[in-house]
């Protein structure tokens, strides 16, 4: 497993559910952290919390507004740091339409913007940098959604993430950059619903282990579900023999 003590892990939706919890366990390893959430007073307790065990810094940026990114990228260069682990996890589920006939084409561009292009922004700018220094881990959140048009926009959009992240991963073999999906099962979060059978806790380890894998492999998807109640140091093992689709 990886020691990631003294990395910069850039977390985007860091400011609850899961994106808090991840970025929570990066730091008990030592990473310190970019916290990216719509406004830095959403990650303020969170920043002041781990402040005294790693470094934080903290950004605003609307996933949904393109030009939110593109500053929030200049802002995050401005850190001086290097971004060493990227976790895209923050998404949005735009609505659940019981008459899916009436789906509106905004469910798709407001999905897409948040959910595929804006993460992807993210590993275009980010990347390349990691190439150069010889090391780089990336994790984008997928979903396990499937035959449900009542979310279309949703699902469409994280197959879309699915796939860029896929094909950009067979472009990484030789670097020790590795790019990967993670899944983290229906949760009880913002986003999943009270209803879900999951607790948030229940994604971590699975969320953050391909940020600990020694072999920069990519084009893998771990499941939440794959690593339930196991310690993390067990997860990365198993992750590391993780093989399907791997680059």
């Amino acid at each position: 497993m990886l020691n990631l003590n003294g990395k910069w892990a850039l977390v985007t939706g860091a400011s609850r559910g899961i994106g808090k919890l991840a970025a929570s366990a990066l730091a008990e390893h030592g990473c310190n952290l970019i916290l990216l959430s719509r406004d830095t007073a959403h990650t303020a307790s969170l920043a002041s919390e781990l402040s005294g065990k790693v470094s934080v810094h903290e950004v605003a940026c609307d996933l949904a507004d393109l030009q939110s990114v593109e500053r929030a990228i200049e802002a995050i260069d401005a850190f001086g740091v290097p971004v060493d682990i990227l976790l895209n996890n923050a998404g949005v589920q735009i609505a659940y339409r019981s008459d899916y006939w009436q789906t509106p084409v905004s469910d798709y561009e407001t999905s897409f913007r948040i959910n595929t292009i804006a993460p992807m922004m993210l590993c275009y700018h980010f990347i390349p940098k990691m190439i150069e220094r010889g090391f780089g881990r990336v994790v984008n959140t997928t979903s396990g959604i499937r035959l449900e048009p009542e979310q279309a926009g949703y699902s469409a959009s994280k197959a879309a993430l699915d796939k860029v992240t896929v094909d950009l991963g067979s472009k990484l073999q030789g670097t020790n950059v590795a790019i990967n999906l993670t899944d983290p099962g229906w949760c009880r979060t913002d986003l999943g619903g009270s209803h879900a059978p999951n607790a948030p806790e229940s994604a971590i380890p699975g969320v953050i282990v391909g940020a600990f894998i020694e072999q920069p492999k990519s084009g893998r998807t771990f499941g939440a579900g794959l690593f339930y109640d196991m310690t993390l140091e067990e997860a990365v093992a198993k992750a590391e023999n993780m093989d399907s689709g791997a680059y």
